[in-house]
């Protein structure tokens, strides 16, 4: 899949830009607060419907103005697919595919699949299990629209049973429905979840190992109360006079965690800087050739800022992983050229540089393009 052309109206300090991609490699640069993470959240946002750093959607339209628009091109599988999306105060958002209006946007979810590095990822691993959970349900959900909705509807669920735990509602009947719903859906969750990390982990621990280029011993142990529970409708039932007093459910799959481990401990307690950005960037890079291998075309790959805190020999090695021909289009960006210009130096493949300052992209490549600014 290949990004061609994007079109941005007022998202964020982008108040208007037209911009023409390479096939494979996109640099930008420039000083921190300039738009360069506004172009690739932009970009992010037409996968997911959302930002990558959960900004409001009222927060995301440029200053007083009441719309913004977001429409691109791609090359999909060799065939065109356009994809628009504009977003209203005080309305609901809109997508299209190729003009035809989406009924529901999680029928988007998975059509335009993409991986994205930036600074906000620290949250994986200092952050709650719920940026952990996240981060699966992200990847899964890509691939499998069944999942998706099983996860939907078990999170619909949930809700309705906390509502009635707020309401200390005595309709037995009610809760035990609710119960045996979120039963169903939390199986096939945990169970895509507990296969996705088996199969994911062997790819994660080798682009790591070739990142780093040492003995240091990493790990991901998927936790889940499922996984000693035999019947998690059951468990809701003896718990509901502890969870009536808590105002929500204890248990569930929306209680799983991650855990991140090197050298048999938690990642946040003992690794450095350097080895938490390994570790990062190790998993979305895991996470992207696992989406190639088992999805219909390959995902996008956007790289905001990765290479602070990393010293120059682990830097040398993502820069030659990058530029590999395992990895389809790729968008980058870096507060100056060096490691930019080491990049294109590196590869033989079609790239364009751009420049971009107060949310205006300049084109830097020789040729002329008026369409770039």
């Amino acid at each position: 899949m290949i990004l061609n052309k994007l079109s941005i109206l007022n998202y964020k300090n982008i108040c208007q830009c037209d911009i023409n991609f390479s096939s494979k490699m996109n640099c930008f640069f420039g000083n921190n607060g300039m738009g360069k993470t506004n172009l690739l959240d932009a970009i992010h946002y037409l996968s997911f419907c959302k930002s990558h750093i959960n900004t409001l959607d009222s927060q995301i339209i440029n200053n007083s103005e009441e719309l913004c628009v977001i429409q691109a091109d791609y090359d999909y599988e060799q065939r065109a697919e356009n994809i628009f999306c504009a977003i209203r105060r005080k309305q609901r958002k809109q997508f299209k595919r190729n003009k035809k209006e989406y009924d529901k946007l999680s029928d988007h979810i998975g059509l335009l699949p993409l991986v994205i590095v930036s600074p906000a990822d620290s949250e994986l691993i200092k952050g709650g299990s719920d940026e952990r959970r996240k981060f699966l349900d992200v990847i899964i959900s890509q691939r499998s629209p069944t999942y998706l909705h099983a996860l939907i509807q078990y999170n619909t669920a949930l809700a309705q049973r906390n509502a009635l735990l707020k309401a200390e509602s005595q309709d037995i009947a009610l809760f035990e429905v609710i119960e045996m719903q979120m039963e169903r859906y939390a199986r096939l969750v945990y169970n895509e979840r507990n296969s996705y990390i088996e199969a994911f982990t062997p790819i994660f621990n080798t682009f790591y190992q070739i990142i780093c280029q040492s003995s240091e011993c990493i790990a991901l142990t998927y936790v889940s109360q499922l996984s000693i529970e035999a019947d998690l409708a059951e468990k809701l039932a003896r718990t509901r006079d502890r969870d009536r007093i808590l105002g929500y459910s204890s248990s569930g799959i929306h209680k799983d965690d991650l855990e991140m481990k090197l050298d048999d401990y938690l990642i946040r307690r003992v690794g450095s800087q350097g080895q938490n950005k390994t570790y990062l960037i190790a998993l979305k890079l895991a996470q992207f050739d696992f989406l190639a291998q088992k999805g219909q075309t390959t995902p996008i790959l956007l790289l905001d800022d990765i290479f602070d805190k990393l010293d120059a020999d682990r830097v040398e090695q993502i820069i030659n992983l990058v530029s590999g021909e395992r990895f389809g289009q790729i968008f980058i960006t870096d507060t100056n050229r060096k490691y930019l210009d080491a990049i294109l130096a590196a590869t033989n493949n079609d790239y364009r540089l751009f420049k971009v300052s107060q949310g205006e992209v300049f084109s830097m490549n020789k040729e002329n393009d008026e369409t770039n600014k």
